[in-house]
């Protein structure tokens, strides 16, 4: 497909991003600082391969998200200020997609995760979540979709399909991620709006992953939704609580379960295989501390019973978000691997996988200091990220051979 030049005309432009995207030697490896609860952490085996970067587009007001159309390098991709912009051939369309909803774009708020139902190529849903504001001033996530015209350039009859309740956050922990399985199901990821307690409040909807039918509906089967006779309400979309703020998840292509990743405080990002009903711990368990270097008020110790341990955990932040398995024979090396963005760190995490277990770590593109937002594998086998900032980057990964 045609593309944006891999290096601007502008000689200044040219020597920052040569230095900076070509080909990344292998000192972008990094020791690891993450574990699974009882282990070590292991490093990852060099390959022997360079890690490319190419630059698809630039120019994005701290994006968020990316959504790749069926089979296809083109793509819906999110803005944080509220704007969803169309990715087709390689360019950016000159408008944002019209009939989006309003944000409430305000600190980690605005216009979050974007997907693409399953039936995308017969409905044309595309699902957003989102910051929305409420009466007080505060905000919650929403979600909704709409159908999206043949030319991608409008959005029509969207629809809110869940609000988050109540609305508590001034501008924190929204979550938020949107992930269908196999089975026309919707989780979504909620973060606890930076009231800690209320992750343990199963009488509200911070800190939870809910699960819905792709129309807002509730399935039957969620761990705490009420019986026939008792009706349906939002709390019953419940399927784990006790997370702090989720912002990465993906289905694990090999047994269809869902992963998460959540920010901790000071320490404690983890990794958590999503189950129903069970209680991942925050604030009453923990591997972090707050961020004045103080323990948390609630916290009881990193282990406490009654609450599931996190798969993988990291004693030293990185800031983590988008995830992304990877299950492409276009770049063997990266079998079995998981690819997690880091913020803070400003690195692409990869995780070997041994099974469900993580055996070792290597951390990327840490020469491009860019916050790593988004992580997503193209249809061609390519990983691709999202960069965080004003001036935000769609990024092509790959290795040299």
């Amino acid at each position: 497909m045609t593309r944006k030049p891999f290096i601007s005309t502008s000689q200044a432009q040219a020597i920052r991003l040569a230095a900076a995207l070509a080909i990344l030697a292998p000192s972008a490896w990094a020791q690891s600082t993450g574990r699974a609860p009882g282990q070590d952490p292991v490093p990852a085996p060099q390959t022997g391969s360079a890690i490319q970067a190419r630059e698809i587009v630039q120019g994005l007001e701290h994006p968020w998200a990316i959504a790749f159309f069926p089979g296809s390098t083109d793509a819906l991709i999110t803005e944080r200020p509220g704007r969803l912009r169309l990715l087709r051939n390689g360019e950016l369309a000159r408008e944002p997609v019209a009939g989006t909803p309003e944000v409430f774009a305000k600190g980690q708020g605005g216009l979050l995760d974007v997907a693409l139902s399953p039936d995308f190529v017969s409905d044309r849903r595309v699902y957003l979540a989102y910051a929305e504001a409420g009466e007080d001033g505060k905000a919650g996530t929403a979600i909704g979709y709409g159908r999206l015209s043949e030319d991608g350039d409008r959005l029509s009859d969207f629809r809110v399909i869940f609000r988050q309740t109540p609305k508590l956050s001034s501008g924190h922990h929204f979550g938020a991620r949107l992930v269908f399985d196999g089975k026309g199901h919707l989780y979504a990821t909620l973060g606890e709006n930076n009231q800690r307690p209320t992750a343990q409040d199963l009488d509200k909807l911070q800190g939870k992953v809910i699960r819905l039918d792709a129309d807002g509906g509730i399935p039957a089967d969620n761990p705490f939704a009420a019986g026939p006779s008792q009706g349906k309400s939002a709390l019953d979309a419940i399927w784990s609580y006790g997370h702090r703020n989720p912002q990465g998840a993906a289905l694990n292509p090999w047994n269809g379960e869902l992963w998460v990743n959540e920010h901790g405080p000071r320490g404690g990002d983890e990794i958590n295989r999503v189950r129903p009903g069970e209680n991942y711990g925050w604030p009453l368990a923990t591997y972090g501390r707050n961020y004045t270097g103080f323990a948390i008020p609630e916290a009881e110790g990193s282990h406490v019973d009654g609450t599931a341990q996190p798969a993988y955990y990291w004693s030293r932040s990185p800031a983590i978000s988008g995830m992304a398995f990877y299950d492409s024979d276009r770049f063997p090396a990266w079998r079995r691997s998981v690819f997690i963005g880091a913020l803070k760190e400003g690195a692409l995490i990869r995780l070997q996988l041994d099974g469900e277990r993580v055996v070792s770590e290597e951390w990327l593109l840490q020469d491009l200091k860019e916050r790593i937002r988004d992580v997503r594998q193209g249809y061609d086998g390519y990983v691709y990220v999202l960069t965080d900032s004003p001036d935000g980057k769609l990024l092509r990964i790959g290795l040299t051979n």
